[in-house]
């Protein structure tokens, strides 16, 4: 490398090229093709020279249901989201998308990664709802992977012992509200801070980088 060359950002090779994003979406039902979207939040993530992931930014955007869409009545009494409510300051999915979707393209861009990856509690949730959104609103540049996801519900699992993300938290020694909870910020901040625990963790064990195998053991 030359003087003038600049290293890759350490974040390139942490997961292969892709740069983690935790997304946290609220919505009317759990059926992504029927139901509404009506909040979804990105917390995009840095990682420091010494390798420690953390937290760097925060985007939300509160959602209008699109034409047609269902809205059970249990899923809004669990959220408390109004969905006609003035002061929600909503707007269309492809103004909320494309709001969300410009910083991580620059985020990807900034950590000399080629694309992001959706990190989310219950990840296949989030990447569904994300993904019709984003059909319906017929964006061509999603920076996401199509079907690829970092699950911190897993994660978590295997870490404490727990799936359910308040007690995940808890055991993580990361502060939660139940009031609180269920807003896509919210949620959205508490994942980004457990995935980024586990991360950490996992290297301060020493279980990254990987051991280097001998040439024998090569295939």
């Amino acid at each position: 490398m030359t003087d003038d060359q600049q290293a890759p950002h350490p974040m390139s090779t942490r997961f292969r090229g892709y740069l983690p994003v935790v997304v946290d979406v609220e919505t009317g039902g759990f059926n992504a093709r029927t139901d509404a979207l009506l909040e979804v939040a990105a917390v995009l993530l840095t990682m420091d020279e010494d390798g420690t992931l953390r937290r760097e930014a925060t985007y939300v955007q509160h959602v209008d249901p699109f034409e047609g869409a269902n809205l059970e009545q249990s899923a809004l009494d669990f959220t408390g989201i109004d969905p006609w409510s003035p002061d929600r300051e909503a707007v269309p999915e492809t103004e909320a998308l494309s709001e969300i979707f410009s910083p991580i393209r620059k985020s990807v861009k900034a950590h000399d990664c080629k694309r992001a990856i959706l990190v989310g509690h219950n990840a296949t949730f989030d990447h569904n709802f994300l993904f019709a959104a984003a059909m319906r609103a017929d964006i061509k540049r999603n920076p996401f992977h199509p079907f690829s996801t970092f699950d911190t519900a897993t994660l978590a699992g295997l870490a404490y012992g727990h799936t359910v993300l308040a007690q995940a938290c808890k055991l993580a020694g990361i502060p939660f509200s139940n009031k609180e909870a269920h807003s896509a910020a919210y949620d959205a901040e508490k994942t980004a801070d457990l995935f980024c625990g586990i991360v950490n963790r996992w290297r301060d064990l020493g279980g990254f980088p990987p051991p280097v195998l001998d040439d024998e053991f090569e295939g």
